[in-house]
């Protein structure tokens, strides 16, 4: 019998980069709780503040929005907060487990550009852009999760945007859905939808196919509009992203240590935020943050330091036990090109073998994080196809070694008929799908690996949208949420979408 080669295996292990020594990831845990307790964190949302205070937090005499959190409290705070979070698909979806050292990838960004499919000029994203993105991740094997990663510039209302998002994200793609919330009534929307789709709200709590992601400003500052929505999620005991975006030189010292410190700080007084509010709920550190162009002062997202400092946050995430939201896979370049290639490639993989749980941003994004490029989105889910082979390793055993193979053929003998070579060829290798391994003279015009993702995002474009939704229940759901806008050709169709 031919062994088939396994399917894609989400939560890989990884701990095969390390940029920081052991005594480093100690040293680092230490300082971000001394600057906790001595310095603090500005909190701004009323019932953030309560909580806190309610805890432990120590307000400051001469500046009330300015709470120190002592180091006890913050201990506290991590051990209540789950080591292992499960992100559920739904309809057979894979689950993505966050904890340890395992290795899970997805889209993100909350790009507010496109480049085209068919132009290939950018321009503003849209409602259509949402749903071609979770129709393209749900047909991408190596792209584990989707989190939302594009804004819908024609919902005029930001109260509708959420539940804009995220229906037409859940009714796209069975892979779990993540995604930013920009309005208190929103994320109420969104929870109800879910709940709905759900069958009950502890149904949703027990297996949670969305999760959300509020931010911590850098730096060190809780606002009002995040932290209220941190605290409401919280309470309501659904997996929350409390990420933070420290740059190097702007809102952070400018060496890469002290960025590290500022992202573990910032991100362990949002967990803090998290576990006063509800001991248990499902936080889940974040890590976004990069370096500076110094000549323009803008943001950098292609630097391989920006890597560099993700996977030094995934060896304190780990050291605390605690689950982690990452970024690689972003660009600088404008254009799908040579530098777009090796700039994502090079960090993707760095994160990757650093163990980060959730690596977000992987695939699709570009020129700063401001654009999303659908034929990038293939082109990085070849790349993850390869970061996947890294990860799973070599398999040294009796089979593999295949010593008894090599004295039985001697020397001058070739293995290609033998059956080993059989049962093992499509497993040990990646096999790409894109990229073109023919001779010279064998090559056709246009087939190359941007050619072919182009053709795939084609594919995904010409075939009949399909529902992912239940009938009954996204009949309901258009009912009861009547901001929910649907393009004039976004007709329900049951014909299974495959992409071959």
């Amino acid at each position: 019998m031919i062994r088939q080669p396994p399917p894609p295996t989400p939560g890989l292990r990884a701990s095969l980069y390390q940029p920081l020594g052991t005594h480093d990831v100690r040293r680092i845990a230490d300082a971000a709780f001394e600057v906790l307790e001595k310095s603090g964190i500005a909190v701004y949302s009323r019932t953030a503040r309560s909580a806190l205070v309610r805890r432990g937090a120590l307000a400051d005499r001469e500046d009330p929005t300015r709470l120190r959190l002592p180091r006890t409290m913050v201990e506290d705070a991590i051990a209540s907060n789950p080591s292992s979070i499960t992100l559920h698909g739904r309809d057979g979806a894979p689950n993505v487990v966050l904890e340890k050292n395992r290795v899970h990838y997805g889209t993100g960004g909350t790009a507010v550009y496109v480049l085209d499919p068919e132009t290939g000029h950018r321009r503003n994203s849209t409602l259509d852009d949402v749903i071609l993105n979770a129709r393209m991740v749900e047909q991408l094997e190596n792209i584990h999760l989707f989190t939302i990663n594009v804004f819908p510039h024609d919902v005029e209302d930001k109260d509708n945007i959420d539940v804009n998002r995220f229906f037409h994200a859940l009714d796209n793609t069975t892979k779990h859905v993540m995604g930013g919330v920009y309005s208190m009534a929103g994320c109420r929307q969104v929870v109800k939808m879910a709940e709905r789709i759900a069958g009950s709200p502890e149904r949703l709590r027990t297996e949670p196919f969305v999760s959300f992601i509020t931010l911590l400003i850098s730096p060190f500052k809780i606002d009002d509009h995040y932290g209220e929505m941190t605290c409401f999620l919280a309470e309501q005991g659904l997996p929350v992203v409390v990420p933070t975006e420290p740059i190097c030189g702007t809102t952070s010292p400018i060496t890469l240590a002290g960025n590290v410190l500022t992202h573990v700080a910032e991100t362990l007084a949002g967990i803090t935020l998290v576990q006063s509010v509800r001991p248990g709920a499902p936080g889940i550190c974040g890590s976004v943050g990069s370096i500076t162009n110094l000549q323009t002062m803008d943001h950098v997202g292609g630097a391989i330091e920006r890597a560099m400092i993700n996977a030094a946050v995934a060896q304190l995430a780990q050291h605390f036990e605690l689950p982690l939201y990452s970024t690689a896979g972003t660009t600088d370049a404008k254009e799908v090109n040579s530098q777009s290639a090796y700039e994502s490639a090079m960090s993707s993989l760095l994160v990757a073998m650093s163990g980060a749980n959730y690596i977000h941003d992987i695939a699709g994004l570009m020129e700063f994080d401001l654009t999303v490029s659908y034929e990038k989105l293939v082109l990085d889910n070849e790349i993850l196809g390869m970061c996947q082979r890294v990860l799973r390793g070599i398999d040294v055993n009796d089979e593999t070694l295949a010593l008894d193979l090599m004295i039985e053929k001697g020397p001058g003998q070739d293995y290609l008929g033998e059956r080993h070579t059989v049962e093992h060829m499509r497993r040990e290798f990646f096999m790409p799908k894109l990229a073109n391994r023919d001779k010279r003279d064998s090559l056709m015009p246009d087939d190359d690996a941007l050619s072919r993702a182009k053709q795939f995002v084609e594919n995904v474009r010409d075939r009949k949208r399909v529902s992912r939704l239940d009938g009954d229940v996204r009949n309901k759901i258009l009912e009861a949420f009547s901001a929910i806008q649907t393009p004039p050709d976004y007709a329900e169709h049951t014909e299974e979408e495959t992409v071959r």
